[in-house]
């Protein structure tokens, strides 16, 4: 709330239509009903009462949800003006013709239609006030721009119920006026624990939860009805629940799967962005790869030749990781026996150059049985790399285990690595190609809810499971 403004435009269209449509519920089934004046001589009221109010709420959709909006992104004044002078004339000769035929007023001339227009127009302009004294950067946040609207949304809407208590009964405005907050409260209510209940698979706990509002404010209402004989009180609770379950729940999910929806887009983007930027500084900061393998292969050449069938094997094991990097790193999926291809060359590097240290203890088990299927390239060596770079020290006695096999569907993997302190200087190049951030960043947008990571650490150890749900070869990546 003090980081950016609400959206106001959903949430005055979310009031408006709310105190609208309990209006026009409340006196449809209002007919005849003795604690609402209807003008019982003149019946033409009854329906006055019920299309005012629907006239005027297709005005201020047109207006707020059609017109406003479209001005905002062509800002063409001739459209804006004209198409709103037509909404107000022929709106103003329907709110006349209802209001002289059911005696509201007595001339064609009917001043309330201009008075409901004013309010819509001062609030406009209040608005237009508030964002030029408390928006950033005159204010230091939004904190108070957002409260002030939020009151000033209320304040004009229970304005409009008490100067239009003609069309609905005074005791209903008052309801209303204190129901309005109460609306907020029921969104929140369904956010935390209808809506979330129902996103985590909690449909039992959900479903209590929704009983439990029914059974809350419109129950209450139901009940005082009944105990007292009021049937005003009876609608009223019965519109309540209505326009709870079907109006204000459904917009509010609406509106929680719009927002969480934007925010996986942008998220989605945002790790496109940061790939493609990752790519550009890899292929900025590579060497011509065909002189890299020329170079590889005449030395791979030299070692055979010299009998140095390790060094010919590490540079061959070199080789495949670098066409690795080059070519099947850059594809969305790739099979999940290429993934641990490259990472048991790259553990085999590591032995050559580490299986002489006396105080480092190397268990690797690679169990390849049931590794079928797709996998994102590079989700695996990041926790490998990290335990060779942590793990490891020429004084202290070391020791890293891996553990790798797989299930039908999914691949799992555990590194358990002991802890040193750090170094007295550290090279500040000298990080994982990928990186634990950017693995955990990928795993949230490449499989959500499909993967479990898990990492500990203590004083002298360093754990992290690791699994996640592939995709089987057969189906298209």
């Amino acid at each position: 709330m003090r980081n950016k403004p609400l959206a106001f435009q959903e949430i005055e269209w979310w009031i408006v239509t709310f105190v609208f449509l309990i209006l026009v519920l409340v006196n449809i089934l209002s007919a005849g009903s003795s604690s609402f004046h209807y003008f019982p001589g003149n019946p033409t009221g009854y329906f006055a009462r019920v299309f005012i109010p629907l006239i005027l709420f297709l005005v201020f959709y047109l207006m707020h949800r059609v017109l406003i909006p479209r001005y905002r992104e062509t800002n063409r004044k001739g459209p804006f003006i004209g198409y709103g002078l037509l909404i107000f004339t022929l709106s103003y000769i329907l709110v006349s013709l209802f209001s002289v035929g059911s005696e509201i007023t007595n001339s064609p001339f009917t001043p309330f239609y201009f008075t409901a227009m004013a309010l819509y127009g001062g609030y406009l302009v209040w608005v237009l006030l508030l964002k030029e004294v408390f928006l950033p950067p005159k204010m230091d946040d939004f904190l108070t721009y957002n409260l002030l609207r939020l009151s000033s949304i209320f304040f004009f809407v229970v304005l409009f119920l008490f100067k239009f208590d003609f069309l609905v009964s005074r005791n209903i405005s008052v309801i209303l006026a204190l129901f309005l907050p109460a609306s907020i409260l029921v969104v929140l209510y369904n956010f935390f624990l209808i809506y979330r209940m129902r996103l985590h698979g909690k449909q039992r706990a959900s479903l209590w939860f929704n009983i439990l509002l029914i059974v809350g404010f419109p129950g209450f209402l139901l009940f005082v009805g009944l105990m007292q004989q009021d049937p005003g009180t009876v609608l009223l609770g019965l519109g309540t629940g209505l326009v709870i379950q079907l109006v204000v729940l459904p917009l509010s999910d609406l509106a929680f799967e719009k927002y969480f929806g934007m925010k996986g887009k942008i998220e989605t983007l945002s790790h496109q962005v940061d790939r493609g930027s990752a790519d550009l500084r890899f292929l900025k900061s590579q060497i011509n790869p065909h002189f890299l393998f020329n170079a590889l292969n005449t030395l791979y050449g030299a070692a055979l030749m010299e009998n140095a069938e390790k060094t010919s094997d590490g540079i061959q094991k070199l080789g495949d990781m670098m066409r690795f990097m080059l070519h099947e790193n850059q594809l969305d999926k790739i099979p999940l026996r290429r993934e641990i291809e490259y990472l048991r060359n790259y553990l085999d590097l590591q032995m050559l150059r580490f299986k002489k240290e006396d105080n480092l203890e190397i268990s690797i088990k690679l169990n390849e049985e049931h590794c079928e299927g797709t996998i994102a390239p590079m989700l695996l060596i990041p926790f490998v790399e990290n335990a060779f770079k942590h793990g490891i020290s020429t004084k202290n006695k070391s020791w890293i285990r891996i553990n790798l096999r797989c299930l039908a569907g999914s691949v799992h993997l555990d590194v358990v690595n002991s802890l040193h302190p750090p170094k007295a200087l550290k090279d500040p190049g000298d990080e994982s190609g990928i990186g634990l951030d950017n693995v955990r960043k990928r795993l949230q947008v490449l499989y959500p809810d499909r993967h479990d990571l898990t990492i500990v650490s203590n004083d002298t150890e360093h754990f992290v499971h690791f699994s996640v749900r592939i995709t089987p070869e057969t189906q298209k990546p």
